[in-house]
């Protein structure tokens, strides 16, 4: 399990983006991890996203699950931020949103490792709440030395 202090040595993302509480479960041999990001009402997007019936953008769902996927590269290959590496979000293919997600909810993230070539790195995500898939995407991450 890893905590946010711990998921900060991994992420740059910082508050209000960094969209991973916590990770869970995390299986090199498998080549998968399982996140959550509890959703509140503080949030600041729904301030405008929207104020009489607040649901949480879909491009931060993509988003959290990207964070999540990048996490995964990092311990599959054993660096870490302070190493002078970071992993870009470089794209999403099949998005797909199956219901809202709203305050209260708490997002597990899936992610599984498909490939790698040359630095590029794909996954495929799911978020779930309540053991409901609310989206899912094919996530490439593009892993680059600073």
């Amino acid at each position: 399990m890893m905590r946010v202090e711990e998921i900060k040595e991994f992420l740059p993302q910082r508050y209000p983006f960094l969209l991973v509480d916590r990770v869970v479960d995390l299986d090199l041999e498998a080549k998968t991890i399982k996140c959550y990001k509890n959703v509140s009402v503080n949030e600041d997007f729904f301030n405008g996203h929207f104020p009489q019936h607040p649901i949480m953008p879909g491009v931060l769902i993509v988003e959290a699950m990207a964070q999540a996927a990048g996490i995964l590269g990092f311990k599959m290959s054993g660096k870490q931020r302070e190493d002078n590496h970071v992993y870009y979000f470089a794209g999403a293919d099949k998005v797909r949103f199956k219901q809202p997600v709203v305050p209260g909810d708490q997002l597990v993230l899936n992610a599984t490792y498909k490939t790698e070539k040359r630095g590029i790195w794909k996954f495929y995500c799911e978020a779930v709440v309540d053991g409901k898939m609310v989206s899912s995407a094919e996530i490439t991450c593009a892993k680059k030395e600073l």
